[in-house]
């Protein structure tokens, strides 16, 4: 059971998020609040896993609530959930520590999917967001840097942009998760990236699923 606490300061988005949620049977929500204080106040002596964070709030914004609960809950994963795609927030609250970055108009699916995600390790953004980002990622060179992979390797680059974890990779290529995760760090050194959200970017940005879909269906093989 994954236990979340939801901070946004709209009734109705927080109404909207326990809906959603409630249909999960391994999503918990533990505490709703209506401002960063609140949220600081309630999480104090319960157990929390995931933390949905709306950027914008009175007071204490979501940026000021995150540096809180980082310095003194550092095992708290946190989600953004924003309406703007403001890259210099987005990009402010990457820095401090926040693992997914999430649209309030996304579907059910995507949040959900989020929250697992960030649970088992990993990191999310909205794809929606991917602008938000594309300098953040060095797209000079890319042909060379995709050509550069392995088959494998690019199967494997796919599935993370998809949102996958190192776990469910290994159970659908039939590889260990040890494994995964070698080929993880391989591939982030090739392409010259540091986390998944920036795999994501660079995967989307440069067009992996028909890139990889070309290559095995010319069976070039690397």
């Amino acid at each position: 059971m994954i236990n979340i606490a939801i901070a946004d300061d709209h009734a109705l988005i927080r109404e909207g998020l326990s809906k959603i949620l409630s249909y999960e049977k391994d999503l918990n929500i533990v505490a709703e609040s209506c401002s960063g204080e609140d949220l600081i106040k309630k999480i104090e002596g319960i157990e929390v896993e995931i933390v949905l964070l709306d950027i914008n709030m009175y007071a204490l914004d979501g940026i000021e609530t995150l540096k809180i609960i980082k310095n003194k809950w550092n095992k708290i994963k946190v989600i953004i959930l924003t309406v703007e795609k403001q890259r210099r927030k987005i990009r402010e609250a990457m820095d401090l520590g926040a693992s997914g970055y999430v649209l309030k108009e996304s579907a059910g699916s995507e949040i959900t999917n989020a929250i697992r995600t960030v649970y088992a390790g990993g990191k999310y953004i909205d794809k929606s967001l991917i602008d938000s980002f594309i300098n953040d990622v060095n797209i000079e060179g890319t042909n060379n840097l995709l050509d550069s992979l392995t088959n494998r390797e690019l199967r494997i680059l796919l599935e993370i942009s998809n949102g996958l974890k190192n776990k469910d990779i290994a159970e659908k290529l039939y590889l260990s998760e040890k494994t995964i995760k070698n080929y993880v760090t391989a591939i982030f050194k090739k392409i010259g990236v540091e986390d998944r959200v920036h795999a994501t970017i660079f995967a989307i940005n440069n067009g992996i699923e028909g890139y990889y879909n070309r290559r095995v269906y010319k069976k070039i093989e690397k």
